[in-house]
């Protein structure tokens, strides 16, 4: 998987793009396990892509939502047994 950033908030700790094979939209936030910082990424349906890209706020409390783990069922890869923690 080739995921490139269309948006990236360094400040609010989350990127916005496109996995370049497949063309799905994601939302990724950072976490760490203790071993190894890495990203978490979410999938988004082409309108709320469109409506983050514009809206910086509605993605960022989708990202909080996202690091509560309420957004779990849309993650493009699913974590191992040893899941991080958003930072």
């Amino acid at each position: 998987m080739k995921f490139e950033d269309t948006y990236f908030s360094r400040e609010l700790r989350f990127a916005v793009g496109v996995e370049q094979q497949s063309g799905k939209y994601y939302l990724s936030i950072p976490v760490s396990n203790g071993l190894v910082d890495y990203d978490e990424y979410y999938e988004l349906d082409p309108a709320t892509y469109e409506r983050f890209i514009e809206d910086h706020a509605a993605a960022s409390d989708f990202a909080i939502q996202c690091r509560r783990h309420e957004k779990d069922d849309l993650l493009i890869m699913k974590p191992g047994s040893n899941r991080g923690v958003a930072i």
